[in-house]
């Protein structure tokens, strides 16, 4: 049974610290999620957070049914009604009479990251006693639907924190002011922005710039060196060695699985680790030609190494959480993670429910290796993110000049959030992030070049010169539809694909993101 729902809210805050349920509510025919909102809340305008909590308790408890389209849910379908505090966060923010409202979406959500967004906007608001900046907290998987939601009933945001791929796929969309980011850039100082960055956000169709670099990070491959010196194993820096390291360890030094994969059909996790293991082959979504290449042997091979590494890899779904923490607790010797992982190596991770992750590991800091590049049967590959903020179309003026002041005023305190993980798009920045952690003292010199000069390396699908801004865009789409994740589940975990079957998959839906966006 097919439900309507009225899109009259833009996409909420999400449950970064957990989901929970005030109670459960089972559909009846008739229902749609506006009328459920309104019964539980008073108004229609809250459904967003019923949507977000149902699937926020739908990835660890299956009696819960996952809403992928709000438009669709099924009687006897099983959705998590969260309390009011929770609800009314996703209500349109009362503001005083004659003051702007910035809203500011951030993928930075959790608590304290929130708090000091929340600290940099109460600045510029006391300089500005006219502006009112309200920052919400949004899950990054589901951003893509978010946005859907918000495009939908005309209420986007002014400013969102996002990676580079889905501001691509966004000013495709043409929801991105590129007027109002050209003219931050500017205002900065194009001169003081590192060159990679701003060319990672041109819109090749335009020739302008579709948002404004904040800042990024380089992934590799953590490894405990100790360990791999004990066995005398070489670097994990090419499939083989990967792949010899993986087998090789478990049961060793109470080591019970050599690494953890991304494996979660619902994060972007395992795009992110097997984007490198696929570039490393040459295997890419476009040829030179800008026919779809998501079947080439190079990708199915790449799809066949990735889900061999399985029989060596912690089990069950996972993402970037239980490879942090499997490493932390010493049950797996590697996994894939963004340098934003180097004071969790120090301190312990944070838990979901609270408290930090007790690492069973003295010094595992020092005693971690760093790989950040990779070597397959075709080539090597490195793998970074940047981050950007997006202007969106119909943004109050405001926000150019409150994104300005993020990159300015504000930008070594949200830097410091996570020095590591967080590496400053602009060259004055530099020297004041390099003392903005005591971490860095847990770390070797050559590491810190290497995470230093990381833009220079970085590589992603999206980042290839050649391509066009439609095919940039359908990259974009391949990521928020989760379709690598997806596919990858399927065939590492369910077996209910072969490799052949996953490229042909994925084939037949790039080509039709790609005809979709022609």
């Amino acid at each position: 049974l097919a439900i309507l729902a009225i899109f009259g809210l833009m996409a909420g805050p999400g449950f970064a610290q957990g989901p929970s349920c005030d109670q459960d509510y089972t559909v009846q025919a008739g229902d749609w999620l506006s009328k459920i909102g309104e019964k539980y809340f008073g108004t229609i305008l809250a459904y967003p957070a019923i949507v977000d909590a149902t699937n926020a308790m739908a990835q660890n408890d299956d009696s819960y049914g996952k809403i992928v389209n709000p438009d669709e849910i099924e009687v006897g379908q099983k959705l998590c009604v969260p309390s009011s505090e929770q609800a009314e966060a996703y209500l349109p923010p009362a503001i005083e009479e004659g003051k702007q409202l910035v809203e500011f979406w951030t993928t930075d959500n959790e608590e304290e990251r929130v708090k000091v967004y929340e600290a940099v906007a109460a600045k510029y608001m006391e300089m500005h006693p006219n502006v009112e900046v309200k920052i919400i907290p949004i899950e990054e998987g589901g951003i893509s639907q978010r946005i859907a939601i918000a495009t939908a009933a005309n209420r986007l945001p002014d400013i969102v924190r996002m990676g580079v791929e889905r501001a691509a796929a966004f000013s495709a969309d043409g929801i991105l002011d590129e007027d109002a980011a050209t003219a931050v850039i500017d205002t900065v100082g194009k001169d003081d922005f590192r060159e990679g960055p701003l060319k990672m956000v041109v819109d090749p169709s335009t020739g302008k710039y579709a948002a404004v670099p904040y800042d990024g990070w380089i992934q590799a491959i953590w490894y405990r060196q100790d360990a791999f010196d004990k066995l005398g194993l070489a670097a994990p820096t090419s499939w083989d060695t990967i792949k010899a390291a993986c087998e090789a360890i478990p049961g060793n030094d109470n080591f019970l699985y050599g690494i953890t994969l991304g494996t979660d059909p619902g994060q972007n996790y395992g795009q992110q680790v097997f984007e490198q293991f696929a570039m490393s082959n040459n295997a890419w979504p476009f040829d030179e030609a800008g026919n779809v290449t998501m079947n080439t042997p190079e990708m199915i091979e790449a799809l066949r190494f990735y889900a061999s590494l399985q029989d060596c890899a912690t089990p069950g779904p996972q993402y970037w959480r239980g490879a942090r923490e499997a490493y932390e607790y010493g049950q797996s010797a590697m996994l894939f993670y963004s340098t934003y992982i180097m004071d969790d190596l120090v301190d312990g991770s944070g838990l979901e429910g609270g408290g930090k992750v007790e690492l069973a590991t003295p010094d595992l800091a020092q005693k971690t290796g760093f790989a950040p590049m990779m070597s397959g049967p075709n080539g090597s590959a490195s793998y970074g993110q940047l981050v950007t903020l997006g202007i969106m179309k119909g943004a109050d003026p405001a926000a150019q000049d409150v994104v300005k002041f993020f990159l300015t005023e504000g930008y070594q305190d949200v830097l410091g959030l996570a020095p590591f993980g967080k590496v400053p798009v602009l060259k004055s920045a530099v020297d004041g992030w390099k003392s903005s952690s005591e971490y860095f003292a847990n770390y070797s010199p050559e590491t810190l070049e290497q995470i230093a000069n990381g833009y220079d390396t970085m590589q992603r699908w999206l980042f290839r010169p050649d391509y066009n801004a439609t095919e940039r865009a359908v990259i974009g789409d391949i990521e928020g539809r989760l379709l690598i994740p997806q596919v990858l589940s399927q065939i590492a975990l369910e077996g209910s694909m072969t490799p052949e079957e996953g490229a042909a998959f994925l084939q037949e839906q790039v080509e039709q993101l790609l005809a979709d966006r022609q």
